[in-house]
């Protein structure tokens, strides 16, 4: 069945966000045509630049989606957690002898790739994006000059595009799934509940505050993840790039404006967006600015035979079910490993210091005492957050025997070689807990009491319908 021609040329104005260019199906299903040709219209000419432009596109992020390696995992699916840890970060770890010549010859900077980081800001990132940009310049001029006669490239822009819109949904649906089951951005923990605001970074700033309203954070998870599902499927793809476009703009401007270190991958998924709208530009302006009638989005097929087509659709739904199987099972999981699902350690809790001891006398509660323990907060385990009378943090790390019932915790001055100090613990029954052991060879005893984090007002009543002051301060 033909399709009828929207008289629309070039990339821009011909393909649709579903990766496929608007030219009309061929009727045989051994039809075909070639590149550039529209049957029944004569061929379609693409202005030079936009060739340009579309060649180098291609090209970087075709690199870009293949050595960030988070984008192909997310199609891991159910089998995620069964790969090496490793697994995502390999393009990177085999390129990063490479990305450290080019940092020290071109930048004159050491630009090593670390391992033990989550920042996808590295200085290593950036001289790959450096790498991607001048592989890619020269790869588009050798292909123009080699390939300079042919006119367009409508079966590849199809191609192209499909192959970015499922990206970009990945990303979305994993994103989305991270915010929905709220694992990515928790609530506060008890050690931020004690810590001063101007101390916090803009980043912390920024987690904190969507932590501290799950049901903020699950609807900005749900955009993503209807925007990603949307993305999924051809006749609604542009409504999800729509969707996907004021996600990530969003998510862009949070991470410069919070220096969140994840500026580069936002916003590539936020010009993905745009690439995928690019062909619907001339539909826009004539619905949203002239009030003219948009011609329908024509989506032809990824291939000239129709059983082939037949076949695509039936690959892209298995893919798209096995997809979104995947991410549902992270995000799960995610929640068991690291979010509200995990296991609460022994002594859990904001302990408040009653009474401190030390050789049988009672060390008073001055706030120029650097030693005497202000507060106790346990909150995951191997490790233990003590404040002082000064009101400073320190994570140290800390074990709990619950069959011997001791507390094995290492002094924040305490040498390297120095063992921890361990207390034997009475609680916390009743919201009481008791250390018993020794400080610098003396007989310390240490008596706390639970601190309720709902007596925090981060914490208090969250909604008021009436309200005739602010609760600003």
């Amino acid at each position: 069945m033909d399709a009828q021609v929207s008289g629309e040329a070039g990339f821009a104005g011909s393909a649709g966000v579903s990766g496929t260019v608007t030219v009309p199906e061929t009727t045989g299903e051994r039809g075909g045509h070639e590149p550039g040709d529209t049957p029944g219209a004569g061929p379609v000419r693409w202005p030079w630049p936009l060739r340009v432009a579309f060649r180098f596109a291609v090209i970087y992020c075709a690199l870009f989606c293949a050595l960030i390696g988070q984008i192909l995992f997310a199609f891991a699916g159910v089998v995620y957690d069964l790969l090496p840890d490793q697994a995502p970060i390999w393009p990177l770890l085999r390129l990063s002898p490479l990305l450290e010549w080019v940092g020290r010859t071109v930048f004159g900077a050491e630009t090593v790739f670390r391992q033990d980081s989550g920042s996808g800001d590295q200085a290593a990132i950036w001289v790959l994006m450096f790498c991607l940009l001048v592989v890619s310049a020269v790869v588009t001029a050798l292909w123009s000059v080699l390939d300079r006669r042919r006119p367009a490239y409508p079966r590849l822009s199809a191609w192209f595009l499909t192959a970015l819109r499922w990206c970009l949904a990945g990303q979305m649906l994993f994103y989305g799934i991270a915010k929905a089951i709220p694992t990515q951005m928790p609530p506060p923990p008890l050690s931020a509940l004690l810590q001063p605001f101007g101390e916090m970074t803009p980043m912390s700033v920024l987690w904190l505050q969507v932590g501290s309203s799950p049901v903020y954070e699950i609807l900005l998870g749900t955009a993503e993840l209807l925007g990603g599902l949307l993305l999924l499927i051809p006749r609604t793809a542009t409504l999800g790039a729509l969707l996907s476009l004021v996600s990530m703009a969003q998510v862009f401007v949070l991470n410069m404006t919070f220096d969140v270190p994840v500026k580069i991958l936002s916003f590539h998924l936020l010009v993905f967006s745009l690439i995928l709208l690019a062909p619907q530009l001339r539909r826009f302006l004539d619905f949203f600015v002239l009030a003219r009638r948009a011609d329908p989005v024509l989506q032809p097929p990824l291939f000239a035979g129709r059983r082939a087509n037949r076949y695509a659709a039936v690959a892209q739904a298995l893919l798209g079910v096995w997809l979104v199987a995947g991410i549902v099972q992270i995000g799960w999981s995610s929640w068991d490993e690291f979010g509200g699902g995990v296991p609460k350690p022994p002594l859990y809790g904001l302990w408040e210091v009653t009474e401190f001891r030390v050789g049988g006398q009672p060390v008073e509660p001055l706030l120029t005492d650097g030693t005497r323990w202000r507060r106790v907060v346990v909150e995951v385990p191997g490790a233990v957050t003590l404040q002082s009378m000064d009101g400073r943090l320190v994570t140290v790390p800390a074990t709990v025997d619950t069959t011997a019932r001791t507390f094995a915790v290492t002094m924040p001055a305490a040498a390297p070689e120095e063992p921890p100090v361990v207390f034997a613990y009475d609680g916390p029954e009743g919201g009481r807990l008791r250390f018993d052991g020794e400080l610098d060879g003396r007989a310390a005893v240490i008596e706390m009491r639970a601190v309720d984090p709902g007596e925090f007002r981060l914490n208090g009543p969250r909604f008021h319908w009436v309200q005739d002051y602010p609760a600003i301060s």
